[in-house]
């Protein structure tokens, strides 16, 4: 009887291990990569169509800008900028959106709304997915492609001030690093005092080429008191001066003869009506995306700020800054950002683009030829080479001008396409191995309850521990993973859909049902086992097996 038990053991451990691998496979997506082993290099550039013997044919065009600062303020919402809070607590930063020299956007962030696959995103230019909220807590030194990788390959200098979840991922990239941890949600304070603190005199330095901030303070009045808290308005205020201190120092006081630099403002995510984030409300994957630059005409209004995607600031930073695009990312150009370059610069910046991302395509998707953004781009691209070939004539009439506007909205249409499918494949879930390993699940977890009720009370069999124990450890997973979504600034991991609602519904179901059939076992276990088992308690201890024997088989078939 022992080896038997065991080998039931042995049974229902191995399909529950097979359901759960079964089920992640599924949920957790393969992560689209191209199939190049190392890094973009400027060398593997493609030509400019038809001008392939031109020794400039194959090179990105010159950067648009010198030095570039970053801003990234947590958990920063797009109504703290654009709406009635930036234009009370934001008025220098207002000011320059509304009238300055700059381009508004609104960013928005894919689930999950977690830090550190953010930062992936924007370095990246990829989607992050799920599995990396786990490894959020102990973030690992990143080895994809990446913009801060080609902008050190090349020689920039880099300097990082904030969140150490950047310099984790990026141990070796900065020539100067401070980093502030993020889990004393309590500290809003010190712990942006402590980059703040570097600005004077960095930004007096001329060693370096690019800037990155990262301030955690308003993530923390949010998880602390929510988004309408009363601490909300000052720390908004603060960062307004940290804007106005950059600007005027590095934007409005540059060197003649010199590109001009550019001052990004950006979030990483948003924050819900309770202060969290993880999930998918608009409060949550809603960012602003503020450009900054005297390369950018002034504006006598705002305007309503333009929706792009927050892995389109990836290959849009790498191209203005004359850098390869990082060979997994998904983004598409800005088109406003380039729109003081010639014609000839403009078509080059989008087929750079759009050839990364058919390469990608090309790479992830086996049916890649029938998606549409791929047969787009094939035509734009002829129509660019065709627009070449007049240009390289020297044919310079306004007709070549409108034909080159057209090649433009067939280059932006296709790269749309391109990104879109190459997102939606990132987020697309294998429901068939989902649907057999929670099969597999339900059905080992089934037996066990029925059978363990069964030697319970009508067997008595002295196995009764192991299988208890087989129910206690199928329950173990689902508390520590419940634990884990509470505790952990209340993330919510994309519960809007029909199916995972379902999935959280179906286990909630089997959590109360395990519960019961568990105490049940407990109580047959002490009269079973005790020094008397009277014809009454046996009488009790029978019907009550039978009527979760009952249930059991219900859930079987």
């Amino acid at each position: 009887m022992k080896l038997s038990s065991s080998v039931f053991a042995s049974f229902c451990l191995i399909t529950e291990l097979l359901g759960i691998a079964l089920f992640l496979r599924g949920f957790f997506p393969v992560p689209i990569k191209s199939s190049l082993s190392s890094k973009s290099k400027l060398s593997d550039l493609p030509a400019e169509p038809v001008v392939g013997s031109n020794p400039n044919s194959t090179k990105v065009p010159p950067p648009l800008f010198n030095r570039v600062v970053i801003v990234l303020i947590d958990a920063l919402r797009d109504d703290f900028v654009f709406g009635p809070s930036g234009k009370r607590f934001m008025p220098y930063t207002r000011n320059l959106v509304e009238s300055g020299s700059s381009h508004s956007f609104i960013a928005k962030a894919r689930p999950p709304t977690v830090t550190m696959p953010r930062i992936k995103a924007l370095t990246t230019g990829s989607i992050p997915g799920f599995i990396d909220v786990v490894l959020n807590l102990n973030s690992q030194a990143l080895l994809e492609d990446n913009l801060l990788w080609q902008a050190k390959n090349t020689g920039k200098r880099i300097i990082f001030y904030g969140d150490d979840t950047w310099v984790r991922l990026f141990p070796k990239h900065f020539l100067e690093y401070d980093g502030t941890t993020s889990f004393f949600v309590s500290d809003y304070t010190e712990v942006d005092n402590n980059v703040t603190r570097h600005l004077d005199s960095t930004l007096k330095r001329d060693d370096w080429d690019v800037l990155i901030l990262h301030y955690l303070g308003l993530d923390h009045i949010g998880h602390i008191s929510g988004p309408h808290s009363s601490l909300i308005g000052p720390k908004l205020l603060e960062m307004d001066d940290v804007m106005k201190k950059i600007h005027t120092s590095v934007i409005t006081t540059e060197a003649e003869g010199t590109l001009p630099n550019l001052l990004v403002l950006c979030g990483d995510h948003g924050m819900s009506e309770t202060g969290s984030h993880g999930g998918s409300s608009e409060a949550e994957v809603n960012t602003p995306l503020v450009l900054i630059s005297p390369a950018f005409p002034t504006k006598e209004d705002m305007g309503e700020p333009v929706v792009v995607e927050q892995v389109d600031l990836t290959p849009t930073l790498a191209l203005a800054l004359a850098l390869p695009i990082s060979q997994n990312s998904v983004g598409r150009l800005i088109p406003a950002v380039f729109e003081k370059a010639s014609l000839r610069e403009q078509l080059r910046y989008l087929h750079i683009n759009g050839h990364q991302l058919s390469s990608l395509l090309r790479d992830s998707n086996p049916g890649f030829h029938k998606e549409d953004g791929y047969e787009q781009f094939q035509m734009a691209e002829k129509a660019h080479g065709s627009w070449m070939k007049l240009y390289v004539e020297g044919n310079t009439s306004e007709v070549l001008s409108n034909i080159a506007k057209k090649v433009l909205k067939q280059y932006l249409e296709a790269l749309q396409a391109m990104s879109a499918a190459l997102s939606k494949q990132l987020g697309k879930y294998d429901m068939y191995s989902m649907m057999v390993g929670m099969s597999l699940i339900l059905q080992e977890m089934s037996v066990i309850l029925t059978l363990s009720a069964l030697w319970t009370c009508l067997i008595h069999s002295e196995a009764l521990p192991l299988h208890g124990a087989l129910i206690n450890w199928r329950l173990q997973p689902g508390d520590c993973l419940g634990w884990y979504r509470l505790k952990y600034h209340e993330i919510v991991l994309d519960l809007n859909s029909t199916w995972t609602f379902s999935l959280w519904l179906l286990g909630l179901r089997l959590l109360l049902w395990s519960r019961v059939c568990n105490y049940h076992i407990q109580f047959c276990s002490q009269v079973s086992f005790g020094e008397q088992w009277t014809s009454s308690t046996k009488t009790s201890c029978k019907n009550h097996n039978e009527l979760y024997f009952t249930f059991a088989l219900s859930v079987i078939t």
